[in-house]
């Protein structure tokens, strides 16, 4: 596993056109879209695949909004270097703004991997 440093963290709601019908993860409760982006720092000189996402997500209030779960996501390929990326998550209607991005990182493979 290669580590994959997470900086410039920032959140948006989605496009309306993204955010249509969503609901909070494992509930029928809506939901509000976000995008998270930021900068991932790849410093290990190869292409990492398939990096997954780790981060904890609070409320206004510090209430988790993803409970039970760090693993957010993933990245397909982070080059060498720095390059931006993209998350789309879910988060229940009722947990108020603004949210905390904490402890986010990211770490996958530098060969191929297998599904």
């Amino acid at each position: 596993m290669t580590p994959i440093e997470l900086k410039d963290l920032s959140y948006a709601a989605c496009p309306e056109e993204m955010s249509e019908g969503i609901v909070a993860p494992g509930s029928l409760q809506k939901a509000n879209c976000y995008l998270i982006s930021g900068t991932a720092v790849n410093r290990s000189g190869k292409p990492v695949l398939n990096a997954d996402i780790f981060g904890r997500i609070y409320d206004a209030n510090n209430n988790p909004a993803m409970m039970n779960r760090t693993r957010l996501g993933a990245i397909d390929e982070v080059p060498p270097g720095e390059s931006p990326f993209e998350l789309r998550i879910s988060v229940a209607a009722n947990q108020p703004e603004p949210l905390k991005l904490e402890q986010f990182k990211a770490s996958g493979f530098t060969g191929k991997v297998r599904r």
